[in-house]
C-alpha cells in the first residue's frame, strides 16, 4: 500500500477550506486541535435531520419509525421535560435496553442542553444507588426490568418514566403519555462545551467514574468517524489511479447496532454518523449471530461494528453462507484489538465488505484512531493513525516522550477529550495533564503515524522481569483453527511474580488440548510467553455489558490446580 496516497488524501481533506479543516482553538484554556466545519452542538445535528422526514430512522423487531415520526416524539419529550422544570445543565438518566426510546430521549435532552446519564443495563443494587446519587438526575427513563430494580432502592428522589411495562405503580409516568405531549421544540441556546452525556467507565474494578462528554467532543468524534471513511476511500482511489466523482450521491448508511447505547461504540460511533447521513439504525434486543445475519439481509445493512468476537461469530456461523450479505460495506469493530487473523478472514469471507476497526475510549467520546480496507490488510496489527483532531505521543513512566517506534503509554490531546470525571477532581487530574489524556494503553507509533496498541498498561503480565503483552499472546492463540474465544491474563506466581494464563473456548466441531495449543505457540513465540495455565472451556467467556471479557472474574474463579 502506498502511504504517500494516504498522506495526500489526508492533506486534501484537512487543509484550508476543506470539509475537515483543522484549526487550533482554546478549549478549557488549552490550545487544542479541532474541526473548523463541525456543527456546533448535538441540538444542531438533530434539528438538521428534519429534512429526512420520510426516511426510515429506527428499526426494532417489527417496529419501524421514520425521521418525521421520531422528530414529533423528540419534540414532545423536550416539551414534557421542560414542563417538569428540567433545564439546561440538568441531568436525565436512561436505564433500558436498546429500544428506540433510548435515542428519542437522548436527542430530546441534547436539544435542551440537558446531559444524558447512560446507565448500564446490567447494573443492580449498589451500582444503581451509586450512579443515581453521583449524577442526581431529575428524571429517570427506564424499561420494565430496570424499573423493578430501581424501585427496590430506598430514598429515591427523582421522577420515574417507564416504557414497555404492562402495569405501572402509582407515581410512575407512562412513556406513552410523555410522547403525546403537545407543543413545539423549545428554543434553547446550547453551548458546545455543555455536557452532552455522562457515560460511566467500566465498573469491573470498583465503582465507575462518570466521564463528562461535551457536545463539542461528541460532534468532533462524528467528524472523525466520517473522515476515517472518506480518507480511506480517497487514498485507495488515488493508489488505483481512479478518482471518485465528487458529485456522486453518498450512499445512505444502514447500521446494525450490536452493542449497548450507553457506550460510545454504539451511540457516538454508530448512531451519530448514521443519523447525520439520514440513514437507518437497526437495533437488536441482544447480540445473536443468527439474528444478525437475518437482519443484515432483510434491512440491507451496510455496516456492522461491535467487539471483535461478534464479527468472528458472524462469519463462522453455520448459516453464514445461506444469507445474502452483499449490502455490507464494512465489518469490524472496536472495544478490543481485532486479532490479525480475523482481519484477513473478514476480507476473505464477505466479498462486498472490507475490514475496519477503530481504537478509542469513553474518555475521547469515541475513536482515537481508525483504519480499514487495504491499509488494515497491510498492517493488521495496527489500530490506524490518530484522527486529525488529535495529537498523540508515547511516553515513559515519567511522562517523557519516547523515540518514534518505541513502546510507551499512549497520551492524546484533542477536541474529543472529555471535560473530566463527574465529582472526581482527583481522578480528572490524574488522567488529564495539560489537556493530554493518559490512555493507560501501551503502544508504539511507526514512521507512517500508525498506532499499534500493545496492551492495556495494567493487563501486561510481568513474568520474571519479562513483559508479556496479553494481546500478542491472544493473537497467536487465535491462529489455531480450533479456537473460538481466548482471554489471556496474569496468574500470581510465588517464584516469577506472574505466570501467563489463558482461558480458551474451543470451536464447536473441533478438538484441542493443552499440549497441542502449546506446540502451536512454540512455533511462533518465545517460550516465556506461552501460557503455563490453560483452561479449555465449552461455554462462552464472561463479558461485561460492552462485550469485553471479564479478566478479573476469570482470574478469580478458574481453578488453578486444574489448569497446569
Amino acid at each position: 500500500m502506498h502511504y504517500r496516497e494516504l498522506k495526500a488524501a489526508w492533506a486534501e481533506l484537512t487543509g484550508p477550506g476543506a470539509p475537515f479543516e483543522i484549526e487550533r482553538i482554546p478549549i478549557r484554556g488549552i490550545p487544542t486541535l479541532s474541526y473548523k466545519t463541525a456543527p456546533p452542538t448535538g441540538r444542531a445535528l438533530w434539528l438538521s435531520t428534519r429534512a429526512f422526514a420520510e426516511r426510515d430512522y429506527m428499526i426494532y423487531e417489527n417496529e419501524r419509525l421514520t425521521y418525521g415520526e421520531c422528530h414529533a416524539r423528540v419534540d414532545a419529550i423536550a416539551v414534557w421535560l421542560t414542563a417538569q422544570g428540567v433545564t439546561r445543565g440538568d441531568r436525565v438518566a436512561i436505564a433500558m435496553r436498546n429500544y428506540p426510546e433510548w435515542m428519542l430521549i437522548y436527542w430530546a435532552c441534547l436539544c435542551l442542553g440537558v446531559a444524558v446519564v447512560g446507565m448500564n443495563a446490567w447494573w443492580v443494587g449498589e451500582e444503581i444507588d451509586y450512579v443515581l446519587k453521583d449524577s442526581t438526575p431529575k428524571v429517570v427513563f427506564c424499561d420494565a426490568e430496570r424499573l423493578a430494580r430501581i424501585l427496590e432502592r430506598p430514598g429515591l428522589e427523582t421522577v420515574l418514566v417507564a416504557t414497555r411495562a404492562e402495569a405501572l405503580p402509582a407515581g410512575v409516568v407512562s412513556f406513552g403519555d410523555v410522547i403525546t405531549t403537545p407543543g413545539a421544540m423549545p428554543e434553547v441556546a446550547v453551548d458546545p462545551d455543555d455536557d452532552a452525556c455522562i457515560f460511566y467507565t467500566s465498573g469491573t474494578t470498583g465503582f465507575p467514574k462518570g466521564a463528562q462528554l461535551t457536545h463539542r467532543g461528541c460532534i468532533a468524534n462524528l467528524m472523525s468517524v466520517i473522515f476515517a471513511g472518506q480518507v480511506g476511500t480517497l487514498a485507495t482511489a488515488r493508489a488505483m489511479g481512479v478518482m471518485p466523482d465528487p458529485n456522486a450521491p453518498a450512499p445512505i448508511p444502514v447500521a446494525l447496532i450490536t452493542t449497548p447505547l450507553f457506550h460510545v461504540t454504539a451511540n457516538n460511533c454508530g448512531a451519530y454518523p448514521v443519523t447525520a447521513g439520514g440513514g437507518k439504525l437497526v437495533l437488536m434486543y441482544r447480540w445473536d449471530p443468527k439474528t444478525a445475519l437475518t437482519l443484515i439481509e432483510r434491512e440491507r445493512v451496510t455496516a456492522m461494528s461491535g467487539v471483535p468476537v461478534m464479527s468472528r461469530e458472524l462469519i463462522t456461523h453455520p448459516d453464514f453462507a445461506q444469507h445474502d450479505l452483499s449490502s455490507l460495506m464494512t465489518l469490524g469493530g472496536g472495544g478490543a484489538q481485532l486479532p490479525p487473523d480475523l482481519v484477513q478472514k473478514i476480507d476473505d469471507s464477505v466479498a462486498s465488505a472490507r475490514p475496519n476497526t477503530g481504537y478509542g475510549m469513553t474518555e475521547t467520546c469515541g475513536i482515537i484512531t481508525a483504519v480499514s480496507a487495504d491499509f488494515f490488510i497491510d498492517k493488521p496489527a495496527s489500530a490506524g493513525p490518530a484522527m486529525p483532531d488529535f495529537e498523540a505521543k508515547c511516553v515513559d513512566d515519567a511522562g517523557i516522550s519516547v523515540p518514534l517506534g518505541e513502546v510507551g503509554e499512549l497520551w492524546v490531546r484533542g477536541s474529543q477529550v472529555i471535560k473530566g470525571y463527574l465529582n472526581r477532581p482527583e481522578a480528572t487530574a490524574e488522567t488529564i495533564t495539560d489537556g493530554w489524556l493518559h490512555t493507560g494503553d501501551i503502544a508504539r507509533i511507526d514512521a507512517d503515524g500508525f498506532i499499534f496498541i500493545v496492551d492495556r498498561k495494567k493487563d501486561m503480565v510481568l513474568r520474571g522481569g519479562e513483559n508479556v503483552y496479553c494481546a500478542e499472546v491472544e493473537a497467536a492463540i487465535y491462529r489455531h483453527e480450533a479456537v473460538a474465544e481466548v482471554c489471556v491474563f496474569g496468574v500470581a506466581d510465588d517464584r516469577l511474580g506472574e505466570e501467563v494464563g489463558a482461558a480458551v473456548v474451543v470451536r464447536e466441531g473441533h478438538a484441542a488440548d493443552a499440549a497441542g495449543l502449546r506446540e502451536h505457540l512454540a512455533l511462533i513465540m518465545a517460550r516465556h510467553k506461552i501460557p503455563r495455565y490453560l483452561w479449555l472451556l465449552s461455554e462462552p467467556l464472561p463479558r461485561n455489558a460492552n462485550g469485553k471479557f471479564l479478566k478479573r472474574q476469570l482470574r478469580e474463579t478458574l481453578p488453578i490446580i486444574e489448569a497446569v
